[in-house]
């Protein structure tokens, strides 16, 4: 089966705020683009269902900020993933996710 290209999603949306962030090869500081509307998991899904994208997910145990044990996802692409996309339209639409409205 070949292998789909991954889609861009709209730039100013929520799955655009975070494929921004994974292809800027960025940690991600909070939660700001997602508040009050998904979560980041339901998110990550559609941009790898839907979009293509071939998110890695790295789950790990932690602590909650109240000492409770709890797990920790990280998402990520791969450096080839990001490298490819990058050279292609991808700088073009990234750029255009921190434009001035």
């Amino acid at each position: 089966m070949a292998s789909k290209h991954p889609i861009y999603p709209g730039p100013r949306t929520a799955r655009g705020a975070v494929l921004a962030v994974l292809l800027s090869n960025a940690d991600q500081a909070g939660s700001e683009p997602l508040r009050g509307r998904v979560t980041l998991a339901a998110i990550v899904r559609a941009l790898k269902r839907k979009y293509n994208w071939p998110i890695e997910t790295t789950s790990f145990p932690s602590n909650d900020i109240d000492g409770r044990a709890t797990w920790a996802t990280v998402y990520s692409l791969p450096q080839g993933v990001i490298d490819t996309a990058l050279a292609g339209k991808g700088s073009d639409w990234l750029r255009s996710t921190s434009s001035s409205s």
